[in-house]
């Protein structure tokens, strides 16, 4: 249900591919993420996106019932993706939920579909969010529409979230993956420590 495409020029396409069940996420399917992230050394870049019209409902519901919610293979996950020397771009193809945040907050960039909806509903549910996901959250948006999402509850849209910094660009979800790659041309072309030395200066 995680499919993968390595590219001559370097591109990394990690897909997730459960549409039937809004691409929610099993603890196999986040520990595949996690290993594909940790093994991406050599990725020039590498794009995240999802099958169908949501990007991903968080946590499969009864997984999540038995633990997973809390398990600590999302922050697995997100560190992976963070850690990553090469340009990381999610390109959210439909709503970005619960624990979802966390691979997608990790990425240097967010694009997404115009239908695309956001929210983190750990409040509500009786969770805390993984520990890396509020600071990040916070980075990107600042403290108090951190808050807003994640203590208020509050789903935004796509048109939101480009406004307050979540999301770098809406594009029609047919087009993203073309998006991604003509954003990492430079990204590819580079030497890859250039491109590793730029963003790290960028932190």
């Amino acid at each position: 249900m995680i499919d993968l495409t390595k590219e001559e020029s370097g591109l990394w396409v990690v897909t997730i591919n459960r549409p039937d069940k809004a691409n929610s996420l099993t603890e196999a399917m986040l520990t595949e993420l996690a290993e594909i992230a940790e093994g991406a050394q050599e990725a020039r870049a590498l794009v995240l996106t999802g099958a169908g019209k949501v990007f991903s409902a968080g946590a499969d519901l009864e997984e999540a019932r038995a633990g997973l919610a809390t398990s600590a293979v999302w922050e697995r996950l997100s560190a992976a993706v963070a850690a990553l020397p090469g340009l990381t771009i999610a390109a959210l193809n439909g709503t970005l939920a619960g624990g979802a945040n966390g691979m997608a907050l990790a990425c240097d960039l967010r694009l997404a579909a115009p239908h695309a909806k956001f929210f983190y509903p750990v409040m509500k549910l009786g969770f805390l969010p993984q520990p890396s996901d509020p600071a990040r959250l916070a980075a990107l948006i600042g403290p108090a529409r951190a808050k807003l999402m994640l203590m208020g509850g509050q789903k935004l849209t796509a048109e939101e979230a480009l406004t307050f910094g979540l999301i770098e660009r809406i594009v029609p979800a047919e087009d993203l993956l073309d998006v991604a790659r003509e954003i990492a041309v430079d990204t590819l072309a580079a030497k890859p420590e250039i491109a590793q030395g730029i963003k790290a200066m960028c932190i």
